[in-house]
């Protein structure tokens, strides 16, 4: 199937309107046309900065202005990054990601140990996801050369939407750091959250600003909010299952080849639920107890899960070329 990056807003709001059986089956079809359908990649996320952050997105319990239960914790030190990375990969996570609350990377100490860890993590054969904030494209190639393979920074919502939801920082700054990844030749990672008060246009609309990148990203995270006490956000209700299915099976139509991840919310779903999910185009997860600060399912009940619906942990690495495979190998 040809990747195509020219949606226009009506074709992909025709899309995310189609009644949901058909839509599911319509984005199985095409998931089993361009993936191994019942490979699904585990990913863990490990917060390595925690709280203390100057942005207001409003969803977000690691904000300094909301009064929650997180307590501010330092940047980790690098032997318990990789004790964390180690039962990880034991657990059968392919990817680490690791997360610090900052609103931008700044080029200090801090930077430097974060480039350790990266370089450390990627040497064991794991797949070194980064979400550090903003960022310039040359601590992009810094994080590239260290060892970095992908970079996450949500949309979180459509650019109509976004004021309601962060003013700290506008959309544009969102992207521009997003163009500063894939300048860096870094793997793009860019997703959004269901379920902050944002309308099915908006989220239309945000689908349709990832499916019209000039290069769709290497993987869209598709979050359920996980309301925070202390946050504005605190009382939204949860997001249905049908939103999560309707939002997957969207993206795996628009974005044919791009890892679709079941992110934020899964611990509030049933295996039914997500078996739904994985049907409409989601292939990877975050498994373990936390994902940064919110309730996630354990190794062990991801586990049971795979072995009930017949899915099979996805390798590291396997969207690389030959040649660069080859050259790491040299290295």
């Amino acid at each position: 199937m040809q990747v195509k990056t020219n949606w226009t807003l009506a074709e992909v709001k025709e899309i995310y309107n189609t009644p949901l059986l058909d839509l599911v089956y319509r984005a199985a079809t095409v998931h089993r046309e361009n993936k191994a359908y019942a490979e699904v990649q585990i990913s863990s996320l490990i917060s390595i900065k925690t709280g203390g952050c100057k942005e207001d997105c409003s969803y977000c319990s690691q904000a300094a202005r909301y009064t929650t239960d997180v307590d501010v914790q330092p940047l980790m030190a690098i032997d318990q990054v990789m004790k964390r990375a180690e039962v990880a990969q034991r657990n059968g996570a392919s990817r680490l990601c690791m997360g610090a609350a900052w609103r931008e990377v700044r080029d200090n100490s801090d930077f430097e140990r974060v480039l350790e860890m990266v370089t450390k993590v990627n040497d064991m054969g794991l797949e070194v996801c980064c979400t550090l904030g903003m960022l310039t494209y040359e601590q992009a190639e810094r994080l590239k050369n260290a060892g970095c393979y992908a970079y996450n920074h949500n949309l979180d919502t459509s650019s109509d939407n976004y004021q309601n939801v962060i003013t700290t920082r506008t959309y544009d700054d969102r992207l521009n750091t997003l163009n500063n990844v894939r300048k860096a030749k870094l793997s793009v990672c860019s997703g959004g959250i269901v379920g902050l008060g944002e309308t099915d246009d908006d989220r239309i609309k945000m689908l349709h600003t990832l499916s019209t990148f000039e290069v769709h990203p290497d993987s869209v995270p598709i979050n359920a909010l996980v309301p925070v006490e202390g946050t504005p956000l605190q009382d939204n209700k949860r997001t249905g299952m049908d939103e999560m299915v309707r939002m997957i099976a969207t993206a795996r139509i628009l974005m044919p080849k791009t890892m679709v991840r079941l992110s934020a919310g899964r611990n509030e779903m049933s295996i039914a639920e997500q078996a739904m999910c994985f049907m409409a185009g989601a292939n990877s997860i975050f498994a373990g107890e936390k994902l940064l600060t919110t309730p996630n399912p354990d190794f062990d009940t991801d586990m049971q899960m795979f072995k009930v619906l017949g899915l099979t942990p996805r390798k590291a690495f396997k969207d690389k070329k030959p040649e660069e495979k080859k050259e790491e190998t040299v290295a």
